[in-house]
């Protein structure tokens, strides 16, 4: 990994693997940070090439190799890498060698299962989190009965509830044959924002999945399993697609398309004659 010394300090923990930049900006401030000895608390610190970094004591280097990893994440684990009352860590999961510099890549609460990725590239981690990608979650709901689509709407214009910004949803699926479960679809993904939605609305989540994160899908992963991202599902996701797939003409579309070119050809054969 080339780098171009100085660096500020947020830019060079992230490519050690500490997290994102906003996620080291916060150790720079609760002053877990040193450079050269020294605690640093204040933003715009730049390091050198010969500095010695460390964070909570620890010496931190940057990395050559990076991971972009999909995990299946069961309940009952945790994201973060560390919580004095937890004991079971998502991470940990994840088996390779460079184990210990993984974070992960936006949130996913100790009662819910699914989609989560871990990497050790802050950069990347970075961009995918930045709100204006606007990356889709798409959640699989389970709910104690059926939702009604008055409910739902309600959801995607707003709910006001325990904060000046309303939580909603961007959009929803019914799931065939099963009435009490519904997939929905969220852009900002606020802490525990679905559970607060239909809690709000009168409903009990029983089981809450996320099946896609932007281009990437669950798919047949079973929990606890793990998979490194392609780099066309990388690029994609950068790119802020919600498909690898492009999508084709076809059905009513199709139909239409060829009616209307038999209705040119009759044209120009009427005029010809």
């Amino acid at each position: 990994m080339i780098i171009e010394y100085p660096i500020r300090l947020q830019a060079y923990l992230a490519k050690c693997g500490c997290g994102s930049r906003r996620y080291c900006e916060e150790l720079i401030k609760d002053g877990r940070v040193m450079v050269n000895n020294k605690t640093v608390r204040e933003m715009g610190v730049k390091v050198n090439q010969d500095d010695i970094v460390q964070v909570d004591t620890e010496t931190v280097e940057v990395i050559d190799k990076t991971y972009y990893i999909a995990l299946n994440k069961p309940k009952g684990y945790v994201c973060t890498n560390f919580d004095p009352n937890e004991t079971k860590y998502a991470r940990e999961l994840i088996q390779i060698r460079d184990q210990n510099l993984l974070f992960n890549v936006g949130r996913l609460d100790r009662d819910s299962n699914g989609l989560i990725l871990f990497t050790n590239d802050g950069d990347f981690a970075n961009k995918v989190m930045h709100p204006s990608k606007e990356i889709e979650k798409e959640y699989l709901v389970h709910l104690d009965r059926m939702c009604t689509v008055e409910d739902l709407n309600k959801a995607i214009k707003g709910l006001y509830i325990d904060m000046d910004k309303p939580y909603r949803i961007k959009s929803y699926e019914f799931v065939p044959r099963r009435k009490d479960y519904i997939k929905v679809t969220l852009i900002e993904g606020k802490n525990r924002e679905i559970r607060k939605i239909f809690s709000f609305l009168g409903y009990e989540v029983k089981e809450l999945t996320r099946i896609r994160i932007g281009c990437i899908v669950l798919g047949n992963m079973v929990p606890g399993e793990y998979r490194d991202l392609s780099k066309k599902e990388i690029e994609g996701l950068l790119a802020g697609k919600t498909t690898l797939v492009e999508r084709k003409k076809f059905g009513a579309a199709l139909k239409r398309e060829k009616d209307q070119k038999r209705l040119e050809r009759e044209k120009r054969n009427d005029s010809s004659n």
